[in-house]
């Protein structure tokens, strides 16, 4: 079998890592309740694998990493972006930094 691979055809890895804070969470289990709603609501409108990544023993921080594969590099970036424009406005968490990187 010959394969052959084009640059087009490159696999494009997009990871975001966003440190929030979450003002309205004054118990771990108040803490979860939110992160749980914001995971749900991230997979449910974007094509993304998201996880909570850092500071899960404190009530009021949060780390999220959020991956997305693709094999065009534009639309990674504007999905990633698009989630970046969402932390922005969510009323429930604040965004404090992120890092977004292409593998």
């Amino acid at each position: 079998m010959n394969l052959e691979f084009y640059e087009s055809d490159d696999t494009v890895v997009g990871v975001l890592n966003i440190r929030l804070v979450i003002r309205s969470a004054n118990t771990l289990k108040e803490k979860r309740r939110i992160i749980k709603s914001l995971k749900d609501r991230i997979k449910n409108n974007f094509n993304v694998s998201v996880s909570e990544t850092g500071t899960l023993d404190h009530c009021k921080y949060s780390k999220l990493g959020i991956a997305m594969v693709g094999n065009d590099k534009r639309y990674v970036n504007s999905t990633l972006s698009n989630l970046i424009n969402m932390f922005r406005c969510a009323v429930s968490v604040e965004l404090v930094d992120y890092h977004l990187e292409f593998i």
